[in-house]
């Protein structure tokens, strides 16, 4: 099975529990992983490269998913545009698609990158925060979306979203060196990106997918 993998630290909780559940599993399916920036996880996606992954929510019609996503409930503090510059950033489909529903201009910046500027001091719009301020939804970035392997997905899909995961401290350390930034922001960001796709998500979705 090839699954699609974003090394964005939003998706860091559900990496460990694949790792742990595949390990765990009595299925013992072959697992591979085909890492790359939004963009290209959706093309990987669509041309059947991957079974499954986290895709754009805006790419994602038409597609088989899970009620798993990448959901932010206000701020997301990795998800901006810069005002005063201009461009797309090439990594993203969502996020520059939402730019232009809310008629915001400027430069669209996502990810660790986008992360690292805000705790650096940087200043932008932060689109979620600015999508939930005019509808008061939570906003989908992405979802958990596949092609093959329905019921093992669906399956390890229930089971990450009853799962309460917790980082060892020798990865928080890692994954935050490797991003410039310390432990505690790495933490503190992550309580900011939410996985189940509840109702109101699912409004939130039906109304960007509408736009």
């Amino acid at each position: 099975m090839l699954f699609g993998s974003i090394s964005y630290l939003n998706l860091l909780p559900f990496q460990l529990f694949l790792k742990r559940y595949i390990k765990n599993s009595a299925s013992k399916m072959a697992f591979r992983y085909n890492r790359g920036v939004p963009s290209a996880i959706n093309h990987a996606l669509k041309s059947r490269k991957v079974n499954a992954a986290f895709i754009s929510s805006i790419e994602s019609k038409g597609c088989k998913c899970s009620n798993l996503g990448i959901v932010a409930k206000g701020s997301v503090y990795s998800v901006f545009v810069l005002p005063n510059q201009e461009g797309k950033d090439p990594a993203s489909a969502t996020s520059n698609h939402l730019a232009q529903v809310l008629g915001i201009k400027g430069r669209v910046l996502i990810g660790d990158k986008a992360l690292k500027y805000y705790l650096d001091g940087g200043e932008g719009i932060d689109l979620a925060n600015e999508w939930y301020k005019r509808t008061k939804l939570p906003f989908v970035f992405a979802r958990l979306c596949y092609n093959k392997h329905d019921r093992y997905i669906k399956k390890l899909a229930k089971r990450f979203a009853k799962s309460h995961i917790k980082i060892p401290q020798y990865i928080l350390k890692k994954e935050a060196k490797k991003r410039g930034i310390s432990p505690k922001e790495l933490e503190w960001y992550l309580q900011h990106i939410h996985y189940d796709i509840d109702h109101q998500a699912q409004r939130g979705l039906k109304k960007f997918l509408k736009s």
